[in-house]
């Protein structure tokens, strides 16, 4: 199975960290955001994934020609943003075997059972599965409403009075044909390309860790909260 794996965005909430060193490579627990994410990844049996960068993109390439994996690793640089739905459109090819693929946002750490989400997404007909994260305070993200076999009946991207607690976790799973929508005025996944689904997509309920680290007062809340999960995880913290 592939993988896109968003981390072009310039963390401009974290600045002046970012300044000198793109988010993706932003340290948790002595590893950089992206090595967490390719380590989840390849012990969920992803063989290829996509990295799309744009700020300080050398130091991107520069980590990945140290970093050994199993996988194979492509980097597209993107000189203007294309957004996230942009990004899918621009890297079809990347996905042309006509099987689902994984989409996740590289800028949330978590250590979500992607295995189980792939087995609900297989056989449900649906042309995407959505991570959903029950959170007390969920009107900073994309927010679902799921019927009684829990497709996505309603979603809002940050409404400022969300209708339920249910938030999009920025983790997916994609069936080719969803790329099809993805028009040249289709630019970011939340505001316009869920909205043209709803109806079929599944959500998947995670009860895992997930923490967005776009804030100085978050990534601080990171560093003290993932440590208690890697004393839990057997797959992770296994690499120096």
């Amino acid at each position: 199975m592939k993988a896109f794996l968003l981390a072009a965005g310039l963390g401009t909430r974290l600045r002046p960290l970012t300044n000198s060193m793109p988010k993706c490579l932003v340290k948790i627990c002595g590893k950089p955001m992206l090595q967490w994410w390719l380590e989840l990844l390849e012990a969920h049996g992803v063989s290829s994934v996509l990295i799309n960068t744009h700020h300080l993109p050398d130091q991107v390439e520069s980590f990945l020609a140290g970093y050994s994996s199993q996988m194979d690793i492509l980097t597209v640089f993107e000189p203007v943003l294309l957004g996230s739905a942009g990004t899918l459109r621009a890297n079809r090819g990347f996905v042309s075997s006509g099987e689902p693929f994984f989409i996740c946002y590289a800028d949330n750490l978590t250590d979500i059972d992607l295995t189980a989400m792939r087995a609900t997404h297989t056989g449900s007909g649906v042309v995407l599965t959505m991570a959903l994260k029950e959170m007390d305070n969920p009107s900073s993200r994309g927010i679902a409403v799921l019927d009684g076999m829990d497709r996505v009946v309603s979603f809002d991207e940050k409404p400022a009075q969300p209708k339920s607690r249910l938030a999009n976790a920025g983790v997916y799973i994609a069936s080719p044909t969803m790329l099809d929508a993805i028009t040249e005025d289709v630019q970011d996944i939340g505001y316009d390309l869920i909205p043209r689904f709803v109806g079929n997509i599944r959500g998947y309920r995670m009860h895992e860790y997930l923490r967005d680290i776009g804030t100085v007062s978050s990534l601080e809340a990171a560093e003290r909260e993932w440590q208690k999960v890697l004393e839990d995880k057997s797959w992770i913290g296994k690499r120096s």
